[in-house]
């Protein structure tokens, strides 16, 4: 089930952010503090809430538009962090990763729209 596959990956990604925060306060170094904020909200918290409707109404959860939403996000929530981190790091050569990553989310969360406003009524 997508909804269970979202709130597995949601909380490596949250474990792995929350990590990555740890080792930035230890260092003092915030080079990367964009990057973590990204992958924890967009790569952690919302997927989490994506899997959380699902499991919720599992009527939404069955729908192919929810599977391919669901790994949408999980691919654009780690590329889009990820691409800010190489960017950060690396400087611009390296900003078709955040764009790419971004847009993918962007289409992921107009899916999920699509999704609950087919279900809402379920």
């Amino acid at each position: 089930m997508i909804g269970s596959l979202m709130m597995c990956e949601s909380v490596l990604v949250l474990l792995f952010g929350m990590l990555a925060g740890i080792a930035m306060g230890i260092e003092q170094n915030f080079t990367l503090a964009p990057a973590h904020v990204h992958l924890n909200l967009v790569g952690g918290v919302l997927l989490f809430l994506f899997g959380l409707y699902y499991r919720l109404v599992p009527a939404a959860g069955a729908l192919l538009l929810a599977k391919i939403q669901g790994w949408l996000h999980i691919v654009g929530g780690i590329l889009f962090p990820a691409g800010v981190a190489m960017v950060l790091l690396d400087g611009p050569s390296f900003e078709a990763a955040p764009i790419v990553g971004s847009l993918i989310v962007v289409i992921a969360m107009a899916l999920f729209t699509i999704v609950v406003f087919r279900t809402s009524r379920a």
